[in-house]
């Protein structure tokens, strides 16, 4: 069965761009796309490019082929054409190889040590040890030689986008002031999400003149209470259709074209917690009222945060990978029997500064873990022990003790849009310096890929 690796593509040089580490739906398997190219790489294969001295195989080209063509699948998306899929594929391999190349020659070296600390985060992400990963690649058609090698090259464009990307990446405090300005004077409605409270006064069908002018006599003497200060959820209770008292009467946070145009404009120039005029349509008479306004260019204004405990026991000489999952399974059998306190554990055997709180390591936003502690703490309810799983410190055990909804102060606000303009900004400088080292590289184009 594939195994759905947490890799970075080295072919689409995420890792270059700044992409985090992610499931991709990756399976690594050197199969080509479409009958044509299985028949003919079954035979032989040929070189499609010659990159500086560096040939390109149409081998590599149909394995890239394959795995957009599976991610495609795994997302129930068409695939693209295959013969455009065929020519980006080979462009992006081209700019790999042309990069790979003057990481290589400008010194930038991948020890083994940090190829086995990746080859050890990407068991931990897939919860397997590093043998059964092993196992999984080559039953997906890798040699353990070829995966550890994109793993080189992963580690090898990753150091080279530190070195040599990101001194070109500034955002400034002008930026950031430029950037909010622009999103607070947006009229672009598609920027704008809405949640909309509402007290349907419904009109039966077929209802005569004197039936609706009554219902609209009642809907503005509930508007009235609203705009009054009435409480909103107690007015849909006692006034509005049956079917629209769920949820306290709001539609949700939505963007304003999931919502019928009438209401939009009812609401466009309100403030949150103000009630709009009486909205009729053929359902009925609606009292609107804007409970949340919120421009999706703008950074988030809350974040979840989670608190979670932890036991870290660190591998060593005296203490091998599987005797600590092995003691780490058992702590959690204690724990979930009833028979031993996770923080009392934690205080005597967690190999972590967090031990004397128990292992609590309190309140954190989004990003504060590394990316294999905080994949699988996400994935816990409240109370709950994970398994074992080994991360670049050692193993743990994790028990999420609860999560909230923490309000972001401005600084963390401006920290988000930091990070966003940071973000678009690699990526155009990405584009730009990949063009600048193409440029000056050797590419002679033979067969196209098939």
């Amino acid at each position: 069965m594939t195994v759905r690796f947490k890799l970075l593509s080295v072919a689409l040089a995420t890792a270059l761009l700044g992409a985090q580490v992610q499931a991709q739906g990756l399976r690594l398997a050197p199969a080509a796309g479409g009958a044509v190219a299985a028949s003919r790489s079954a035979t032989s294969d040929y070189i499609v490019a010659v990159v500086n001295s560096e040939p390109l195989t149409n081998t590599e080209v149909q394995r890239e082929v394959l795995r957009v063509q599976q991610q495609f699948a795994a997302q129930r998306r068409p695939a693209p054409d295959l013969q455009r899929l065929n020519a980006e594929m080979l462009e992006r391999l081209i700019d790999q190889k042309v990069l790979l190349q003057f990481a290589r020659e400008t010194g930038i070296r991948a020890e083994e040590s940090a190829i086995d600390q990746a080859e050890q985060s990407i068991a931990a992400q897939n919860q397997l040890t590093v043998a059964e990963l092993q196992r999984r690649v080559v039953a997906d058609g890798l040699t353990v030689g070829m995966f550890r090698s994109q793993l080189r090259d992963q580690i090898l464009m990753q150091r080279l986008r530190e070195r040599d990307l990101e001194p070109r990446v500034r955002v400034t405090d002008a930026d950031i002031e430029a950037y909010l300005q622009a999103q607070q004077n947006t009229s672009d409605p598609n920027q704008l999400e809405i949640n909309l409270a509402q007290v349907l006064i419904a009109v039966p069908e077929g209802a005569s003149a004197e039936q609706v002018q009554a219902l609209q006599v009642q809907a503005n003497q509930v508007l009235a209470r609203a705009r009054a200060g009435e409480d909103f959820a107690t007015l849909v209770r006692t006034y509005s259709a049956a079917s629209a008292q769920s949820n306290g009467g709001q539609l949700g946070l939505r963007s304003t074209s999931r919502y019928p145009a009438s209401f939009v404009e009812a609401t466009q120039r309100l403030a949150q917690g103000e009630v709009a005029e009486l909205v009729r349509s053929l359902a009925g008479f609606h009292i609107l009222k804007v409970v949340e306004k919120v421009n999706a260019g703008l950074p988030a204004m809350a974040v979840t945060q989670s608190r979670a405990r932890h036991i870290l026991l660190r591998p060593s000489a005296q203490l091998s990978e599987t005797q600590a999952k092995a003691r780490l399974l058992d702590f959690k059998k204690q724990v979930q029997a009833g028979q031993a306190d996770f923080a009392a554990l934690a205080r005597e055997h967690s190999q972590d500064g967090s031990a004397a709180q128990g292992g609590d390591l309190g309140w954190a936003s989004p990003g504060m873990f590394v990316p294999e502690f905080e994949a699988v703490m996400n994935q816990l309810a409240p109370g709950e022990v994970s398994e074992p799983l080994l991360s670049r410190f050692g193993l743990h055990l994790i028990q999420l003790q609860e999560r909230r909804q923490a309000k972001l102060s401005e600084a963390e606000q401006r920290e988000s849009v930091r990070a966003l303009l940071r973000e678009k900004k690699r990526d155009e400088a990405a584009q730009t310096w990949t063009q600048e080292l193409r440029g000056r590289a050797y590419v002679e184009l033979r067969d196209a890929p098939l």
